[in-house]
């Protein structure tokens, strides 16, 4: 039995997932936070994920030289056989954690070229592998001169920020000026770590768009699928639902997936790769050196067997996961996702009862009364959600948005 160390964690799906997958596998964990109120606010639907951690400790995650310092003392009387975290902003402090124990991981610089964009961008493009025309800039001016330069309509993107927050599409110099104005109001993250002020801006890819999941191990990268996904609320980016596998051709889509994984040397991981597939071949979005939020590794596990959370734990502590997948009798599983129409106080989502009757739902939840719902202008925003599987073929995409239109939410309060 290993016993790792957890670094923080999303207070999502993966809050529950990842330590379900640990004690799975057969190993415990130790948790450590800065902010343990960060977790008990969450309130999630399952059993608590801190319940399973054999110790749960507070200490500076956030700085990273005290953080080296503290964990190395802890190793000396924990013992611990691996480092790991589902939180981007923590993963590549986690992967510095593991090199300066000397315990499995991959190599930090590695993981931190994924999680900026803007490094990502630079890396990939040296590397030739196909992306977005793009530019970086660091203050106002320079960004509307690479904006003209690139010229509209344009993606605008914070470089360290996750779940689509501060990513729009901009037609004008208006709009990349409302857009700039708003992430300079946000200087530090919701883990209250100062953001870099670097934005990038790269002209808008059309067409659909898939996540390829994979596994790599000593420099081979596996591919274990590809989902496709639903996007709403233009001009924002926001996920409305996945399906596995992508009822699309994923091929070409698998290839960039992979070059990407090795142009930024990632390796002993998995990884979730967004890539767009426009008219002119599949392009790269990013490179995410992690299990797939949003349930999608649920969706992954349904069809295939293959739990890509427990292969991620188990690559932590040096061990070498089987990706191969098992007939489970389910052919495709779909999660849609239920958005705010606007901001304001929920009263009531209607509709619910159909889910609880429903024999192919497999998981759903809303929101209770009460809830105060942000616009619906990132991945953050969800009501609810309800994931479907189809045994017959790829009909749970669709089984699953039609549920979700089942659904209405009534506010407390009527817009002024």
């Amino acid at each position: 039995m290993a016993h790792l160390l957890m670094i923080e964690s999303w207070v999502g799906a993966m809050s529950s997932l990842l330590p379900r997958a640990i004690n799975e596998s057969g190993h415990r964990f130790t948790f450590m936070t800065r902010d343990l109120h960060h977790y008990l606010r969450a309130a999630p639907a399952h059993p608590h994920p801190l319940l399973a951690a054999d110790n749960v400790l507070t200490a500076e995650t956030n700085d990273v030289p005290t953080l080296l310092d503290h964990v190395e003392r802890l190793h000396a009387v924990l013992r611990f056989d691996g480092v790991i975290s589902s939180c981007d902003y923590y993963l590549p402090a986690t992967a510095r954690v593991a090199a300066h124990l000397g315990l499995p991981g991959p190599d930090p610089d590695a993981v931190e070229r994924a999680c900026r964009k803007d490094l990502t961008r630079t890396t990939l493009r040296e590397a030739g592998v196909p992306g977005p025309r793009f530019a970086l800039a660091e203050d106002w001016p320079a960004l509307a001169k690479a904006a003209a330069e690139l010229g509209y309509p344009l993606v605008i993107k914070p470089v360290d920020l996750c779940a689509g927050m501060y990513v729009r599409k901009v037609t004008d110099e208006s709009e990349l000026r409302e857009a700039f104005a708003a992430m300079e109001a946000f200087p530090v993250n919701a883990r209250n770590q100062p953001r870099v002020r670097t934005v990038l801006v790269e002209e808008l890819l059309t067409g659909p768009e898939v996540s390829v999941e994979t596994v790599t191990v000593d420099g081979t990268t596996h591919v274990v699928g590809v989902t496709d996904k639903s996007v709403a609320g233009d001009p924002w980016f926001v996920e409305s639902g996945h399906m596995f596998p992508a009822d699309l051709p994923t091929d070409d889509a698998e290839a960039v997936a992979v070059a990407a994984i090795e142009a930024l040397g990632l390796d002993r991981g998995v990884a979730h790769t967004e890539v767009k597939l426009t008219p002119d071949g599949p392009k790269l979005v990013e490179v995410n050196p992690r299990p797939a939020g949003n349930q999608i590794t649920e969706l992954v596990r349904r069809v295939t067997g293959i739990d890509l959370p427990a292969a991620y734990a188990q690559l932590a502590v040096g061990e070498r996961p089987d990706p191969r997948p098992a007939d489970t009798g389910v052919r495709s599983a779909a999660i849609s996702f239920l958005l705010p129409p606007r901001s304001g106080l929920v009263s009531a989502v209607r509709g619910a009862e159909a889910l609880e009757a429903a024999p192919d739902v497999v998981d759903w939840t809303v929101k209770r009364p009460g809830h105060r719902a942000g616009d619906p202008t990132s991945n953050n925003s969800y009501l609810g959600h309800v994931v479907v599987t189809d045994s017959a073929g790829l009909g749970a995409r669709t089984r699953a948005e039609q549920l979700v239109g089942g659904l209405s939410v009534d506010y407390a309060e009527v817009p002024a």
